[in-house]
């Protein structure tokens, strides 16, 4: 009788098996999150760059005396930001996103290239930001003076059955 056989046990055959499976199981659940999160990604971009936008805005028309100190502040506060959501439309005559001239204009949307990768031809696709809105809170800062005021832009969007967020809060003062 030999005792020294050569090869692997059942046990160890079944151990193999359970950790091979784990294995698998786990970067099957990685692939799935990494498609879900590319899958996104435009939307997220996009959020994230309506959001600079606004805020872009707003110090711009502090800047040029477009708007005075007074009226960088949420309509229910006596300013021109209109409160709530919003959906992302064309800025109005004043050139500022949320304000009330803003009502009739249409949603913003773009025009990407088609098949043949040129843009301005026949198969070009315009794609519109029906499913985005767009909050901004304006809100005084306390302390001794009324020199400073937050600002906090929320973007929220329809990414298939998921509902995505990107929030931009940043400070302005009434000092340009």
């Amino acid at each position: 009788m030999r005792t020294n056989e050569k090869g692997f046990s059942l046990a160890e055959t079944v151990i193999a098996l359970g950790v091979l499976t784990t294995g698998v199981l786990g970067a099957a659940a990685v692939f799935t999150t990494g498609m879900k999160n590319l899958s996104s990604s435009p939307s997220d971009v996009v959020a994230a760059q309506k959001a600079a936008q606004a805020v872009e805005a707003v110090f711009s028309a502090r800047d040029s005396g477009k708007l005075t100190w007074a009226q960088i502040k949420n309509v229910s506060n006596g300013g021109v930001f209109l409160d709530g959501d919003q959906p992302l439309r064309l800025p109005g005559d004043d050139g500022i996103v949320n304000t009330s001239d803003d009502v009739g204009q249409p949603v913003e949307s773009i025009t990407v290239p088609g098949k043949d990768q040129r843009l301005g031809t026949a198969d070009d696709q315009v794609i519109t930001y029906t499913g985005f809105s767009r909050k901004i809170t304006i809100t005084d800062v306390t302390g001794e003076n009324n020199d400073l005021r937050k600002i906090e832009v929320t973007i929220t969007y329809q990414d298939g059955s998921s509902t995505g967020k990107k929030i931009l809060v940043t400070y302005i003062s009434s000092f340009a």
